[in-house]
């Protein structure tokens, strides 16, 4: 659970902390690299993380994973303290570049933590476990926010001399938790023994790579950096598709393949992870963009919004822990994934009719419904997966339904922001030719996020807004939510597919021992696989 934290809150900590860290390092117009370069090392390395886990131990990998992260957050708060240097260039690139590198440690901290869940205990003991892993998850997206933004406002000290800013303290954050999770690890996890001999598919992790970092960038770009019909984007794609096709091929033709195809005759696997991958669509396309509408489309400040999220991540923390233990009782896994999925469809049906006025109290309800129905979906489809490949085979169907929720979250994100933009254009252009002196012209993402802190500052310092902006400011508020409505509806849409998807998931008694060979206890040696 801590090695969980560490990888939840890399994300939700630094959030809060990038404005003040791309205005000292002097790096605006990289941005969203800082965000990007961590999303795609850590997504592409998870297959491969869980492939290596099955042929060496959870146990050795684990500890290489932490050790990477770890060097990563280092780096990441040492960037640009040294001035420019060579290779490595600004400080915002050194802190691109070090943040891949704690991506891919990232990337093995998320899938081997929930295979070593499946190695020391049986599918019906193990739903209690996930459940309070998606107690973590909620934990890390209420606190990472609050403890990045106190660190970088308050964390700045003097030290020798030597001014150490706030926001990196935002990377050390991690380092006493690193120790304490790699002491545990050592002290009390007990060895379980690799699956047993093999040799790693490197052409196919390269592939995997190949395809799935030009997928991701054409996702992250496409209707933001350049349009979607670019060379650039289209480029992307194609070389994805390429890359795609050729893994296909490599894994039929290798021994030992770092993703064996034959899981995909797996229905349970099939039809699990393509729940997973569309429910991630809808979740993150609902929660990126609701602060945003918060701030923008109903003018509350950017902390009330913060608080009102928490309804939802205090739905899912109690609905995950009580739908843990509900299926650890019953042993039944089925009928709490779909009063899950009719609980959460309800809530973002709820929520396509807000509008400019609904009040914080309004919303807070509705999210609170939407959080209790997360609650299953966070733990229960990969506990079906996991119940359902023989145990050779945990460590990389672990990693798979990580990465396709991964992706499936990126293209939620993608996704929601171009129809968002889309409508806001277009319900815009409807209002400014009714009251042409109150347009705005064409805003996208960007303006709105830089909207939205100005109107925070503007509200602290007591600025009242001149008579023809705030007729302005209504129209973008009308306009605004009219467009997330847009949004939501294509979610409640998407989710509608994921829960037929989840219909299809086969029933199967969850099994009553672990899957992996008898663990040993540290200082003992390990039992071999025939043993």
């Amino acid at each position: 659970m801590i090695v969980f934290l560490l990888s939840a809150m890399s994300q939700t900590v630094v959030a809060t902390a990038m404005p003040r860290i791309v205005g000292e390092l002097k790096g605006l117009h990289l941005y969203a690299w800082a965000t990007t370069a961590y999303l795609l090392a850590s997504t592409v390395m998870v297959p491969i993380w869980g492939k290596l886990g099955d042929l060496f131990g959870r146990k050795p990998i684990l500890l290489a994973g932490i050790a990477v992260f770890l060097t990563g957050s280092w780096l990441c708060g040492l960037a640009g303290e040294f001035g420019d240097l060579p290779l490595l260039g600004g400080g915002m690139t050194q802190l691109i570049i070090f943040r891949s590198i704690q991506g891919v440690g990232g990337g093995a901290l998320f899938t081997t933590a929930f295979a070593i869940i499946a190695d020391l205990y049986s599918p019906r003991e193990r739903a209690k476990f996930s459940g309070l892993f998606g107690s973590v998850f909620g934990v890390s997206s209420v606190f990472g926010p609050i403890v990045g933004g106190f660190l970088t406002d308050h964390g700045t000290v003097t030290l020798a001399g030597h001014v150490i800013e706030g926001w990196r303290w935002v990377f050390y954050f991690n380092v006493p938790f690193a120790a304490l999770a790699v002491l545990t690890v050592l002290w009390k996890m007990p060895t379980v023994p690799a699956r047993g001999g093999g040799k790693i598919d490197y052409l196919g992790a390269g592939l995997i790579i190949l395809a799935f970092v030009p997928l991701l960038l054409a996702i992250t770009w496409g209707g933001h950096t350049f349009p979607w019909a670019s060379p650039e984007v289209i480029g992307c794609f194609a070389l994805a598709a390429l890359s795609l096709v050729a893994f296909v091929f490599v894994e039929r033709a290798v021994r030992d393949p770092v993703l064996p195809l034959e899981l995909f005759r797996n229905r349970t696997f099939v039809t699990a992870n393509g729940a997973g991958f569309v429910y991630s669509m809808a979740f993150m396309g609902v929660t990126s963009f609701l602060p945003l509408y918060m701030q923008v489309g109903q003018g509350i400040p950017a902390t009330t919004s913060g608080l009102t999220m928490l309804a939802l991540m205090g739905g899912m923390i109690v609905s995950s822990t009580i739908n843990g233990q509900l299926v650890t009782h019953t042993g039944k896994y089925k009928p709490f994934m779909i009063g899950g999925g009719l609980v959460l469809m309800t809530g973002v049906g709820l929520t396509c009719f807000i509008g400019p006025d609904t009040s914080v109290l309004d919303l807070a309800w509705r999210l609170l419904i939407i959080g209790i129905g997360l609650g299953p979906g966070q733990s229960l489809f990969g506990l079906a997966v996991q119940n359902a490949v023989p145990p050779h085979q945990i460590g990389v169907a672990t990693s798979s339904g990580q990465f396709t929720r991964q992706i499936g979250s990126t293209m939620g994100v993608a996704l929601f922001g171009a129809l968002l933009t889309a409508n806001l254009t277009a319900n815009l252009d409807q209002r400014a030719a009714a009251d042409p002196a109150a347009a705005v012209g064409h805003l996208d993402l960007g303006d709105l996020q830089r909207m939205a802190l100005e109107r925070d500052l503007a509200r602290k310092q007591h600025i009242a807004p001149a008579p023809q902006a705030a007729a302005s400011d209504r129209m973008i508020r009308e306009s605004f939510s009219s467009a997330i409505v847009s949004g939501l509806i294509f979610s409640f849409c998407v989710l509608v597919i994921g829960f037929f998807v989840m219909l299809l998931i086969p029933v199967m008694p969850l099994r009553e021992r672990p899957t992996g060979p008898p663990a040993t206890a540290p200082g003992e040696p390990a039992l071999k696989p025939a043993e």
